[in-house]
């Protein structure tokens, strides 16, 4: 089956974004560093590194819903065309992958879209996923769904029969404040069609001696990776961070409930940004923030997505009920 590549970023898009993010955040108060920006060629080493750890439960949780479910899921949703948001290496998509194409009848076409803002990780998953899977339509989008949806999701022709279903997997969602979550979700709702389909990978509030280790880690794995944000800015913008002057910090904010990273300053530093033309200074025991992972309840994401105009249409957690695999659909 024949690929396709569109392109929706300008070529400089990556370089822009990123100056734009540490201008932003470096000179907010307190100071904070997005986390699409811990991808490099070594941050995603590491983050697959995190994936095996014995603490880090979301990425097993989540994958042993998928194998089980993925049937029950296709079916419930109806849909043949699949789209996913931040789709990455698309390995745990394979499962959907599969009981869509199974579930495909004669005159049917399933479909996969890949959508995300790495050209070489969506080059590299097409080829991986041709090989598996011949008999699959497969389209790759490199975009920026967090801005440009709309764009991302546009219909194309012959994405109408069955419905499509919009994948959004990882938990990635915890890593918006709820401001974000509103206006993400009011954006996904303006792009969908009817017959569409949302399905939600989310991370569920637990025990903070659950929480904490699985982003803090005893062999320091996730401290390595949370540092690692540092050498990105040096190595893309000339920056001088010196990463021995900070160290990792992982809390659980009861009252966001999510889990904040942090770098925290361990003596007074200043840091040249030569590609900003930019100076930081840091005092001793402050602390930057480089991501939120938001954890949620059903009821608390029932509310949200009612809010926005969908319908519960599935639920299904790991064995454990540590995660959650849902379904929305319009309202």
């Amino acid at each position: 089956m024949a690929q396709r590549y569109r392109d929706h970023l300008p070529e400089d898009f990556s370089e822009r974004s990123l100056s734009e993010d540490v201008r932003f955040g470096l000179t907010s108060s307190p100071k904070t560093l997005p986390p699409k920006w811990f991808y490099d060629k070594v941050g995603s080493e590491l983050y697959e590194e995190i994936t095996r750890l014995p603490e880090y439960y979301p990425f097993a949780a989540e994958r042993e819903i998928l194998m089980a479910r993925a049937t029950e899921i296709v079916t419930a949703a109806g849909c043949r065309h699949l789209v996913e948001l931040g789709s990455g290496s698309s390995e745990k998509t394979r499962a959907l992958i599969e009981a869509v194409l199974a579930a495909t009848r004669d005159g049917e076409q399933a479909a996969y879209r890949a959508i995300d803002v790495s050209g070489s990780a969506l080059r590299a998953a097409a080829q991986d996923l041709s090989r598996r899977y011949p008999t699959l339509a497969l389209e790759s989008v490199r975009a920026d769904f967090e801005h440009g949806l709309a764009d991302a999701l546009a219909v194309e022709a012959g994405e109408g029969r069955g419905g499509r279903l919009v994948i959004f997997l990882g938990g990635t969602i915890g890593n918006q404040t709820p401001e974000q979550r509103r206006s993400f979700l009011a954006a996904l709702r303006g792009a969908l069609a009817p017959g569409d389909a949302f399905l939600l990978g989310a991370d569920l509030v637990k025990s903070p001696d659950v929480l904490v280790p699985a982003y803090d880690d005893a062999a320091g794995v996730t401290a390595a990776f949370n540092l690692n944000v540092l050498e990105v800015v040096n190595s893309r913008l000339g920056a001088d961070f010196d990463a021995t002057d900070f160290r990792h910090v992982a809390v659980w904010d009861a009252d966001n409930a999510w889990i904040e990273m942090r770098l925290e300053a361990v003596r007074d530093v200043r840091v040249r940004i030569s590609g900003l033309d930019l100076d930081v200074d840091f005092a001793a025991g402050e602390q930057m923030r480089t991501e939120i992972s938001a954890k949620f309840t059903r009821e608390r994401l029932a509310a949200e997505f009612e809010a926005a105009g969908f319908a519960a249409s599935g639920w299904w957690t790991d064995e454990a009920g540590r995660f959650s695999v849902s379904l929305w659909t319009l309202s």
